[in-house]
């Protein structure tokens, strides 16, 4: 029995990345695919209608003016494949909301749940006359919103907080919450907390050896949890004129990790910390992320019924 499974997280919003995503299935002759979190982006675009098809919108730093319908469309596709969202409105309606926390908030859920809703879709149709298992989860970014819609397809399988079968031999468990960030984002726990909810599941495991631990967050001291070190007001600490790196990953993972000694161990959350690690057995591994550039960065991992045979980090 061999599994081939394709990995990638982080790609906040970005339309292209996903298309890549679905697609990759079939270029890396894959098995299972697996997107593990944030998969949302951070951005509404107001596209603001200046009467019968013409539009205005700041984008990417300039005031553009759109005339028709094809333009309207090739900017409404950048903007979604750069991971923002166009919101396309009337000027009364956005005079009405721009200045409103509280509106511009809901729109954004609004415009957010309508995205993934549009993924799903996408890969249905992609993979529905397949037999690759497609399974996409939240991340700590995530809102809540989002994980109804995820739940509700026949083609796309939402396992977060379950723990799966992949095929008739690897078991999956994940959880897209991390440790507290700077951000506050809407899954950030308690350190603590991400180590109960870890223990729970792990209890479901039938057979830690051929389990994989899909954990958004990476263990603390992996080499694969780096980043910058911030000042309260998230500007980075210097030393020497250079950026101070530090391990911001979970120790509650790396517990469950050098406890359990599950398999795999499938992460993401810090986009710079690219690479594969060992904890003991488990080999843990963060495909980092490059969503801005319109690039898709995976991990392309073999498996069989003695464990992981091999597994190469890609970008594309």
């Amino acid at each position: 029995m061999k599994t081939r499974l394709l990995f990638t997280s982080d790609i906040h919003g970005a339309e292209k990345v996903f298309m890549k995503f679905v697609n990759a299935a079939k270029h890396y002759k894959a098995d299972v695919i697996i997107l593990g979190g944030d998969i949302t982006g951070k951005v509404i675009i107001p596209i603001v209608e200046q009467g019968i098809g013409n539009y205005v919108t700041e984008y990417k730093g300039a005031v553009q003016k759109i005339h028709g319908e094809t333009e309207l469309s090739a900017l409404m596709k950048n903007i979604r494949y750069s991971g923002w969202y166009p919101y396309l409105t009337s000027q009364v309606e956005y005079d009405r909301v721009a200045n409103d926390k509280t509106k511009m908030d809901a729109i954004f859920s609004t415009i957010m749940v309508a995205s993934i809703q549009r993924w799903v879709q996408i890969a249905e149709e992609r993979l529905k006359e397949t037999n690759v298992k497609c399974y996409i989860s939240p991340g700590n970014d995530d809102r809540y919103d989002i994980d109804g819609v995820l739940s509700g397809s026949e083609v796309v399988i939402n396992p977060e907080g379950k723990v799966v079968k992949i095929d008739d031999v690897h078991e999956m468990m994940t959880l897209g919450y991390t440790n507290m960030t700077p951000w506050k984002a809407p899954r950030d726990i308690e350190d603590e907390e991400l180590g109960r909810k870890i223990e729970n599941l792990a209890s479901e495991v039938s057979d830690m050896k051929d389990c994989i631990f899909n954990l958004h967050c990476p263990p603390y001291d992996s080499n694969l949890d780096i980043a910058p070190l911030l000042h309260p007001d998230l500007r980075p600490v210097l030393s020497a004129g250079s950026v101070v790196n530090v391990p911001v990953g979970s120790k509650a993972v790396r517990m469950a990790i050098e406890t359990h000694q599950p398999m795999l161990g499938l992460h993401g959350h810090i986009h710079e910390a690219k690479g594969a690690s060992k904890i003991g057995r488990t080999l843990c591994i963060n495909p980092g992320s490059e969503y801005s550039e319109g690039i898709l960065a995976g991990a392309v991992v073999d498996l069989d019924e003695n464990g992981v045979k091999g597994y190469v980090l890609t970008s594309g």
